[in-house]
């Protein structure tokens, strides 16, 4: 079973833990979940295209991210996530931590901080390894694209994150 730590309003680790997607968060707590952008040196940014078996958001467009396990640091949750879903290693990457953003979802149990990443390498289409359960294909995207994905309405988190395309 996986678990992760609770956090108070402040984003600091209360010593509780949830079990994954347990959603029985108090209205003050929040757990931590982490995107990262990864983008090359040409402006091309790596986004993966969601499975249609996903339960929210299926075939929909994103960036690498998900939930912190129990016990691991934000930057260490953001390069597990893009390795296992990407099979890119960002740890020698150029960039790093951007900013953070919350969502609270008043008695639903799911409140969530979100740390943003963007790291910056070279890297072929070649070298990337999309994990199949996750992604059903990727794109190297300019801002334009994303953002026409966006309007489109099928690009995870764009309000949240659009100035990392910038």
């Amino acid at each position: 079973m996986e678990y992760w730590d609770i956090y108070d309003k402040n984003k600091q680790p209360t010593g509780r833990t949830m079990l994954k997607n347990d959603w029985c968060l108090a209205d003050d707590e929040y757990h931590l979940t982490v995107l990262g952008v990864v983008a090359r040196t040409d402006g091309k940014f790596l986004i993966t295209k969601r499975v249609m078996t996903k339960r929210w958001a299926p075939g929909w467009w994103e960036v690498s991210g998900g939930a912190a396990m129990a016990g691991e640091s934000s930057l260490e949750a953001v390069r597990r996530e893009v390795l296992e879903e990407t099979g890119l290693d960002v740890t020698d990457a150029d960039g790093g931590y951007v900013f953070t953003y919350h969502r609270e979802n008043p008695g639903e149990g799911d409140n969530y901080f979100v740390d943003i990443y963007k790291f910056i390498m070279d890297f072929d289409e070649a070298d990337v390894k999309i994990q199949a359960a996750e992604a059903a294909g990727f794109m190297l995207a300019d801002a334009e694209q994303i953002k026409a994905l966006a309007d489109e309405g099928i690009f995870l988190h764009y309000d949240s994150i659009k100035r990392v395309f910038e």
